[in-house]
């Protein structure tokens, strides 16, 4: 694989952000770096498709057809694609902040992975923070597809920690329907996090392990809303 090329690099509210491509002999990835620390790139792409799958999976059957999701995070468009790709999903919000992101997927070479999926008419693009709008709206939601950040236990930049918190959990539960589905994406498995989504009133929690080529599994962190 050849040397990174940065195509595009933004400084915003939250710091700095950067695209980047590199080049191998059979596929060219797109990388995307936060204040200097690699988020994700467009290489596998499996924890993002398990991040959707598990929260519909979760959801009782009678439920699943016409089901709203709050994927949170853009990102390379992953979980876009995925969740837009499964008819059952009735309605597929994504919130993402940076507007740099957005615009690679509208107009860069991330429409790509997520042209099909922007089109479609069930999906609408929330240009705001994940937690603003968690605390702000009135919208309810049967599943949130959360990743924002690497993970509870390794954030970017400070702000995103409060979703971890035990308010910004607590914001999560209040937008979701009874019984509806919290699936937050994490680089590694968190027994402190389970714990945290306990003390804030989930049930079911449980994690899902995606295994990877190098280190420590990809983790999927499932929690439900009690009815």
């Amino acid at each position: 694989m050849t040397s990174p090329v940065t195509l595009d690099r933004r400084e915003g509210p939250y710091g700095e952000v950067v695209l980047r491509r590199r080049d191998a002999q059979d596929r060219t990835h797109y990388e995307i770096i936060a204040n200097g620390t690699f988020l994700m790139d467009t290489s596998d792409g499996r924890s993002e498709r398990l991040l959707v799958d598990a929260a519909m999976d979760a959801l009782p059957e009678h439920r699943r057809p016409g089901a709203a999701v709050l994927v949170g995070g853009l990102g390379v468009g992953f979980s876009l694609a995925h969740a837009a790709a499964d008819p059952r999903w009735g309605r597929i919000a994504v919130a993402e902040r940076e507007e740099a992101i957005i615009d690679w997927h509208r107009q860069g070479p991330l429409a790509a992975l997520s042209g099909r999926a922007l089109a479609d008419p069930r999906t609408v693009i929330l240009h705001t923070d994940l937690m603003d709008y968690l605390r702000t709206t009135s919208d309810h939601y049967d599943a949130l597809c959360l990743d924002i950040d690497n993970g509870p236990d390794w954030t970017v930049t400070e702000d995103n920690e409060s979703l971890y918190s035990a308010e910004g959990l607590a914001a999560c539960r209040e937008r979701l329907t009874p019984g509806g589905i919290l699936a937050v994406w994490s680089a590694r498995p968190s027994a402190d996090f389970e714990d945290s989504l306990r003390n804030a009133g989930f049930s079911g929690v449980r994690t899902e392990e995606v295994p990877v080529a190098r280190g420590v599994p990809d983790a999927v962190h499932l929690a439900v809303r009690p009815a």
